[in-house]
């Protein structure tokens, strides 16, 4: 049995220190493309299927203080109805993230764009130097390809690395003309994410493996895209054995909190904003006294929220920063979804590297005709 995945998450810190060293190096190529194609009046639309289109839904809130006319819409919307998603009469800067840039829908869309659109410019941010979105970039004025460091070409099945790498990569990009000056931010963003693996992965390796049923994980903001993006790893990483949901703190109130019973996995992704913890913590309480014996994954950048008499297993701390989790160091967040879907693979006697017992899903998708 291979450790790919094993190795995947462990390496992204690395993976982050080299994809900066990189945007660096290219700094004055980016910069000019971006001033070139991003004007006030153009729309940017992050794109991308499945845990790609869910590093959208996690750069849009915070996005959208860099990129005026930013929105997250997936290729798999794009591909179906993009006359009611794409404004033919106005400029366009597509945004594709995509590990092996050879899913169907990724280049799909970036040819219903160019059919449909009158001016295109496109980023593509992938992980892999033979796909057919990053050979179809060659030659082109209009097209910035970033390529990421090669090992975040994830060899397993679940997204880990390549996802964290790309959402990191569109955050440098969003400061493209000041990145120098956030190196020390990005740097804290890997001591945090080191610091998961060194003083939790033991932790998270226990709750992973309780037999829990199903997996709720919560976040505001920014970070309700990185809960996206965790409640999809345990559930694949699991084969759906572990059914998951993902919601914002106030709407798990609005009917989807039935889903919690005795026999599943709640996960806090709290932020530090104090305004914002308050309803975090509120709905902390509420879950608590509805529904006991739950077990409970706090997870929060900085000091631990006050929350007496309630029931906690684990507070998962990134002591190295930034305190407002709004921007970079909402990326290791990601980490505790991807631990805990690892180890909770392995208790279920899966291989983490291709868990999809049932052939259900693939590392790239199948079965996907893209009509005229």
């Amino acid at each position: 049995m291979t450790n790919y995945t094993f190795d995947e998450i462990h390496q992204q810190p690395a993976m982050w220190r080299k994809e900066l060293k990189a945007l660096l190096a290219a700094k004055a190529e980016v910069s000019a493309f971006m001033h070139k194609y991003l004007t006030p009046d153009t729309d940017v639309v992050l794109t991308g299927a499945g845990t790609s289109a869910f590093i959208g839904d996690a750069l849009l809130p915070v996005m959208r203080g860099m990129w005026r006319n930013v929105r997250s819409v997936p290729t798999t919307d794009l591909i179906t109805h993009s006359e009611y998603l794409l404004d033919k009469e106005r400029s366009l800067l597509l945004v594709s993230f995509a590990r092996s840039g050879n899913s169907p829908e990724s280049v799909g869309a970036v040819n219903l764009a160019n059919k449909l659109c009158k001016n295109v410019a496109h980023v593509y941010i992938t992980c892999n130097k033979n796909g057919k979105l990053a050979l179809q970039a060659e030659g082109k004025d209009n097209i910035l390809l970033l390529l990421l460091p090669e090992e975040t070409d994830d060899k397993s099945l679940a997204m880990t690395s390549s996802f964290s790498t790309m959402l990191l990569t569109c955050l440098m990009l969003g400061h493209i003309d000041t990145l120098e000056q956030d190196a020390d931010e990005i740097e804290k963003t890997a001591k945090n994410a080191e610091a998961v693996i060194s003083e939790y992965e033991e932790k998270l390796k226990g709750i992973g493996e309780r037999p829990f049923e199903r997996g709720v994980f919560l976040g505001s903001g920014a970070l309700k895209g990185i809960a996206e993006e965790c409640h999809l790893k345990l559930q694949e990483l699991t084969d759906g054995a572990v059914v998951c949901k993902f919601d914002s703190f106030l709407g798990f109130r609005h009917g989807p909190k039935a889903v919690v019973n005795d026999k599943s996995l709640v996960v806090y992704l709290m932020t530090d904003k104090e305004y914002v913890q308050r309803y975090e913590r509120d709905l902390v309480k509420q879950v608590d006294a509805n529904n006991n014996p739950v077990a409970q994954v706090i997870v929060i950048a900085g000091n631990a929220p006050e929350l007496p008499g309630v029931k906690v297993d684990l507070v998962v701390k990134m002591p190295f920063g930034p305190k407002e989790n709004d921007f970079y160091g909402i990326v290791p967040y990601v980490l505790v979804g991807q631990l805990l879907g690892f180890y909770a693979s392995k208790a279920h006697g899966l291989n983490p590297d291709a868990p999809s017992v049932s052939g259900n899903i693939h590392r790239v998708v199948e079965g996907v005709t893209i009509y005229e």
